[in-house]
């Protein structure tokens, strides 16, 4: 069984951050540690929320715990999301560091969580240029959507060769593989078509799977995809094969909250397909160095 270390934001009601990425970690069969950044009563697409971020030095404190019960030394992987303030990422970047210091084969999945199409950046600004100056380089599974692949490597994406060169910058920095996420507006990715994609350097797969329209679409989505690749990449170490389980389960979990309308991703409803979906999606290799 594989131990992931998760540290993202909260939310009581609702599906982003850890609620997003933990449930379906654990019915993945992976047993997680998480910690909360954050702990909103909603997240703050709805308007209006309470609650607290918490300060660095909370989290701090509570690694230190793990540390003095050891559960650090018996790792897998570690799992980061939504980084708040820069002097957090820091704790989250310190943290890696130190683990893979004393267990060298653990690996670290950074979600970048920037920003979208659409929206633009949505992180304090200080946050956003932590992350393309410092986390990059730590991570070995990078998962930006597209638009946060165009922030991190200061270029305009509009087509699949944009995309390789981006991901090829970036692996000049650390990263072994790269998920770009909601790929759209782009060469080969019709309008009704959502992408996804992996790159290891010498290699690009691409998939693609039905898009749904929503009148407000629901967040998460992006969480939720970097937690169920790195289950399955922990449990194949293929990523290709990983590749086509997520997009599976990812438009299953839609087709759900599509289907029932909702502003929140329905993962408890979607629990079966995130294990065995029911629809598969084929990855097509675009480019072989």
């Amino acid at each position: 069984m594989k131990h992931i270390l998760s540290i993202q934001s909260h939310v009581v009601s609702g599906y982003v951050g850890n609620r997003s990425a933990v449930f379906p970690l654990q019915r993945l069969g992976c047993e997680v540690s998480f910690i909360n950044t954050v702990q909103f009563s909603n997240h703050t697409g709805h308007g209006s929320w309470t609650g607290d971020i918490f300060p660095a030095s909370h989290i701090q404190d509570v690694i230190d715990g793990l540390w003095k019960n050891y559960t650090l030394d018996h790792l897998d992987a570690v799992l980061s999301g939504y980084q708040g303030k820069p002097e957090l990422g820091r704790v989250i970047i310190d943290t890696v560091k130190a683990i893979k210091q004393k267990t060298p084969r653990v690996i670290y999945c950074c979600d970048p969580v920037i920003g979208d199409i659409g929206r633009g950046v949505y992180v304090l600004p200080e946050t956003a240029e932590f992350i393309k100056q410092y986390a990059i380089d730590v991570a070995d599974i990078l998962t930006p959507n597209q638009f946060e692949l165009g922030y991190l490597t200061n270029m305009t994406i509009n087509t699949l060769d944009d995309i390789r060169n981006a991901c090829q910058q970036l692996h000049q920095r650390g990263p072994k593989i790269i998920v770009v996420t909601s790929v759209t507006a782009i060469d080969k990715s019709d309008d009704d078509q959502i992408g996804m994609l992996v790159s290891n350097g010498q290699e690009i797969w691409l998939t693609h799977s039905p898009y749904f329209q929503f009148t407000k679409a629901p967040s998460g989505s992006g969480d939720a995809t970097a937690a169920i690749f790195l289950a399955k990449y922990l449990e194949t170490n293929n990523m290709v094969s990983a590749l086509e389980h997520t997009t599976a389960a990812m438009h299953a979990i839609f087709a759900k909250t599509h289907a029932m309308e909702s502003y929140e991703l329905r993962i408890i409803s979607a629990q079966d397909e995130i294990v065995c979906p029911s629809k598969t999606f084929s990855a097509e290799k675009i480019f072989s160095s």
